[in-house]
């Protein structure tokens, strides 16, 4: 039986989650990126005692990894290491565009574009297919309205994510599909749990979050 501590800081808001054999127990979410550094260690507190778990008793924890807000990859991933390190376990780290697909496998579709707002005509993006094998790598794109048409022509494809709004008013392919989502910490649980069950950690040394390029940063507006 497997218990991991999930958390998410990377694109618009802060979440954390407890999950149990990749069963969401319990979940706080805060809105505010701002906050982020500050409330996550209380949150991870009051989710542990709302439980009746002690923090040590966590098997791994996992942390969105990128791409994302520069600002909100550092303060995750330094907490998701931080706590590993003092608590001697392991650390499992979650592409935030894979984590981002994986909540949309309940529309029918064939191929999952998850997108993050980049700014101006600019997305981060990737291509999984049904079974979240990874089909384009992450890349930052700038879009117009012949993007994807090499994937639309023969595929009912799925586009997700806040930078996928921008695309909605460009693409008008009968193939293309698009689906608001909120993903969360709770997300990954899933993910998280096969990752532990056949031992995909990462380096508490080495690791370090993808930012793809320079990112937006929703804490200011300077470009990191």
């Amino acid at each position: 039986m497997s218990l991991i501590l999930n958390i998410d800081t990377a694109v618009t808001g802060s979440s954390v989650c407890l999950a149990s054999n990749g069963i969401n127990l319990l979940c706080k979410v805060n809105p505010e990126h701002r906050d982020s550094a500050s409330w996550l260690h209380t949150a991870i507190q009051s989710i542990f005692k709302v439980a009746g778990k002690d923090l040590s008793s966590v098997d791994a924890i996992a942390v969105s990894a990128g791409p994302g807000s520069y600002t909100g990859l550092r303060v995750g991933m330094a907490t998701a290491k931080g706590l590993c390190y003092a608590l001697n376990k392991p650390l499992i780290t979650l592409p935030t565009l894979k984590v981002m697909a994986s909540t949309a496998l309940n529309l029918e579709a064939d191929l999952f574009c998850p997108m993050i707002d980049a700014r101006r005509m600019e997305v981060f993006t990737a291509t999984y297919n049904n079974q979240l094998e990874e089909l384009e790598p992450a890349r930052n794109l700038v879009i117009d309205e012949n993007s994807f048409r090499h994937l639309l022509e023969n595929s009912i494809v799925c586009f997700s994510g806040n930078g996928s709004l921008k695309l909605k008013s460009l693409v008008l392919h009968p193939n293309a599909r698009f689906q608001e989502i909120n993903v969360t910490a709770a997300d990954m649980a899933q993910l998280a749990e096969k990752s532990h069950s056949v031992e995909d950690f990462a380096s508490l040394a080495y690791t370090e979050p993808f930012y793809g390029k320079d990112f937006h940063s929703t804490v200011s507006k300077k470009i990191y």
